[in-house]
């Protein structure tokens, strides 16, 4: 140090005239005098102010001045730094680390740039000591980079702080975050399960530690009729009241009760009576159902024979000319279900089911839109089109969904 410095000359002289690499080599010794250090602090070279910024002996005049640095990366070093020196210190550390940085701390908290602030809530997210006023700022940000790794992770925030974030949530993504964070009371769940936010409730139901009670729960489920994304987080959920598995076997898919009919902590009267329910609704899956419509009675149009194959021009047919009844009947026989199922979608007006029976039917997105103007009696902009490319919009398992559904509303 003291050659790179010289002996005789004053310190800041020789400091300035040093070349580059001695200049970083200076900035990042222990031993240089903080004066030094606070003058390479404003060096036009990044290098020499980020070998300042990793100096663990920059003094605290330097960590002010590198806090408000223009380039971000020196912004990153400095938060990264100031948050491994905020906990774990003695009293009297403390007392000096908030004298002394906390200004440059604070600094940081609000800075421009997204991933300076990011830096410094990853640094501290699950320190049990991090200063408390900097991680509610943290919690607040409207950054979801910044926020998030803090809501989930720190054990500084309390059940207000959580309540307060659903009550006013600085982003969108908010109350996923916090559906997210580990071991969640009954208070925060329920507050979480009143947003009505559908995602934030997916990953709710996904939080096995989240401590949902009965009566929310039950509440879901209800709701869940319409949410075929909560089925499958609601059948594994841990500890699921008998009541809770009950309500459930009334709205999940097949696939779904034969999960929930082989849960191991339901009761055996439980159990019998959920395998009973999925083995009747295999039963009636397995019964013909032409029959139950009573097709031969009807008169087809186009000059089809009673019994004949129904395509999708006889259809499209029905449709053009307004007969409701023989479009339901059409469909329900091309789709294998009983007719009331048929009826039941277009009186709910579900856009969704009737687009389910036309694609287990076999048919396209051709006949959507007459099916859906006839039996749900909807103006064109309320019907579900084809997605972009002019296939159906749903997924199979959504679609699966929605006939088993309109199936069990009639038992």
């Amino acid at each position: 140090m003291r050659a790179e410095l010289g002996q005789h000359a004053p310190a800041r002289s020789v400091a300035r005239g040093l070349a580059e690499p001695a200049r970083v080599r200076v900035g990042a010794n222990a031993d240089t005098p903080p004066e030094i250090l606070c003058l390479l602090a404003n060096d036009p070279l990044v290098t020499v102010r980020a070998a300042v910024a990793m100096n663990e002996a920059a003094p605290p005049e330097a960590v002010h001045l590198l806090a408000k640095d223009d380039d971000e990366r020196i912004r990153v070093l400095i938060a990264r730094k100031l948050g491994a020196l905020a906990p774990g210190l003695s009293d009297h550390e403390q007392e000096r680390l908030r004298q002394q940085t906390y200004d440059a701390l604070a600094c940081l908290v609000v800075d421009e740039a997204v991933r300076v602030r990011a830096a410094l809530a990853d640094v501290l997210k699950d320190m049990p000591d991090a200063p408390r006023e900097l991680i509610l700022a943290l919690a607040q940000d409207p950054e979801l980079p910044v926020a998030e790794p803090v809501i989930r992770f720190s054990p500084l925030l309390t059940e207000q702080d959580l309540l307060a974030l659903l009550t006013k949530a600085p982003h969108r993504a908010t109350v996923i975050s916090v559906a997210r964070r580990p071991h969640l009371n009954e208070a925060v769940c329920d507050s979480i399960a009143a947003t009505a936010n559908v995602s934030a409730i997916r990953v709710l139901l996904t939080n096995q530690s989240a401590a949902i009670r009965e009566a929310t729960l039950d509440a879901l489920i209800t709701s869940g009729a319409e949410h075929i994304e909560w089925h499958e987080p609601l059948v594994h959920r841990p500890k699921l009241p008998a009541s809770s598995a009950r309500k459930l076997a009334e709205i999940v898919a097949d696939h779904l009760l034969e999960v929930l009919a082989n849960r191991g902590d339901l009761d055996a009267g439980v159990l019998g009576e959920l395998r009973a329910r999925l083995r009747k609704r295999l039963e009636a899956k397995a019964c013909p159902a032409a029959a139950a419509n009573g097709c031969e009675s009807v008169s087809w149009t186009g000059g089809a024979a009673p019994g004949k194959r129904v395509t999708e021009a006889m259809l499209l047919q029905a449709a053009r000319e307004g007969d409701a009844k023989l479009v339901a009947v059409l469909l329900a026989t091309a789709a294998g279900v009983p007719l009331p199922v048929v009826q039941r979608a277009g009186a709910l007006r579900s856009t969704k089911g009737l687009v389910s029976l036309i694609w287990k039917a076999g048919f396209t997105m051709a006949v959507a839109a007459p099916v859906q103007s006839l039996l749900a009696r909807l103006a064109p902009s309320a019907l579900l089109g084809p997605d972009p490319d002019g296939n159906f919009p749903l997924a199979a398992d959504e679609m699966r969904w929605h006939l088993d559904f309109l199936g069990r509303m009639g038992r």
